[in-house]
């Protein structure tokens, strides 16, 4: 059991994200509601209710949405703020064809997504289910999944989606141009690779390094001033100068 008073009140935030439900659920529409329901099935209900608590107060300072995962900066206990992550599994080129085939399926589909609308056709395609769909994390101390923090930021993303319900295409690797280009050839690409560990990337031949003697690339000045400093009178020098040679080509064959 986790205490969570002994982490200390949260810290006020100034500027922060600012959650527009003030009381009850907070996402209106169907694609909000749909990212909360995942969340909710998942998260334990006092995280839950703390999460929402969070995202009403504004500790929320900021967050982005890229291609795969939702980064915030949440402010909790802590002087400073913590890095808190939603992953979104990216589709993968399989799943963006079946997105393809619905949307090519069905006329005007396109330009409504276009326009800005996000079709619910496209939501068993397009909202994560399972945990294997979505991961979460926080450099908070709580060792829960999901935190109250990463709750907190899914609430204020639900809210996003009620009015740019087409971010939910950007997290799961889908632009708007790839998607065009895809209905109009028949096939579409993700944002990011369908291999992100290069595992069937081909590389290049690895350039064969050219030998030469490292004597070549020496300074002589140089070395001779080193030796000079250790060396009692020229004549020891310009000897150990001798020695140093003779023992490099002794030892390379060089």
């Amino acid at each position: 059991m986790v205490d969570f008073a002994e982490y200390g009140k949260r810290r006020p935030v100034t500027g922060g994200v600012s959650a527009r439900n003030r009381r009850g659920g907070f996402a209106r529409t169907f694609w909000g509601k749909a990212l909360l329901e995942v969340m909710e099935r998942l998260a334990d209900p006092g995280r839950l209710a703390r999460g929402r608590t969070y995202a009403r107060a504004g500790q929320v300072v900021s967050y982005r949405i890229e291609p795969g995962v939702v980064t915030a900066e949440v402010q909790g206990s802590q002087p400073r703020p913590f890095t808190t992550t939603c992953e979104i599994r990216r589709l993968r080129p399989e799943e963006v064809e079946l997105v393809v085939e619905v949307i090519r399926a069905s006329p005007g589909m396109l330009a409504r997504i276009v326009s800005g609308d996000l079709p619910r056709e496209l939501a068993p395609h397009l909202v994560p289910e399972t945990a294997a769909d979505i991961d979460f994390g926080c450099s908070c101390p709580d060792p829960g999944w999901p935190c109250k923090h990463a709750i907190a930021v899914v609430c204020l993303l639900a809210e996003r989606l009620d009015e740019h319900p087409r971010d939910l295409l950007t997290v799961r690797g889908l632009s708007i141009d790839a998607l065009i280009g895809g209905v109009e050839s028949g096939t579409a690409e993700v944002d990011e690779t369908a291999d992100p560990y290069g595992d069937a990337l081909e590389l290049p031949a690895l350039p064969a390094p050219r030998g030469a003697p490292a004597l070549d690339d020496l300074d002589p000045v140089l070395l001779r001033r080193a030796l000079r400093m250790l060396s009692a009178d020229e004549s020891t020098a310009a000897a150990a100068n001798r020695a140093l040679v003779a023992m490099y080509s002794s030892l390379t064959g060089r």
